[in-house]
């Protein structure tokens, strides 16, 4: 598959994440057929332009954690964002069991 193509699948998943659920950076690459490119799905939504209407807030590690260092800016933009939708964090964790997408339902409204 061509770089562009997997970019393209990339954005299409993730905008197809419901509010107020997450996903994973690796549970996309999973969901894309290239188990093992979480790192690869980061680094395509660090490319995103600023202002943009995709909702890289539902996207955090495997540890339910956002990969942004606390405390920081984008952090707090992201942490903000989650909890507008619903998210609670213990600490700085939000349960993937509770809130976990789960790759097939589509009830995103907005």
């Amino acid at each position: 598959m061509a770089c562009e193509e997997l970019k393209a699948m990339i954005w299409q998943l993730i905008a197809a994440i419901s509010r107020g659920k997450v996903a994973t950076y690796g549970q996309i690459a999973r969901l894309c057929g290239y188990p093992g490119y979480a790192r690869y799905v980061g680094s395509v939504l660090k490319q995103l332009p600023p202002g943009t209407l995709l909702p890289w807030q539902r996207v955090i590690n495997a540890k339910g954690q956002i990969a942004f260092p606390p405390g920081s800016e984008a952090y707090q933009i992201q942490r903000g964002r989650l909890q507008q939708e619903g998210i609670a964090f213990e600490g700085d964790t939000v349960s993937l069991r509770r809130y976990q997408w789960d790759g097939i339902s589509n009830d995103n409204d907005g």
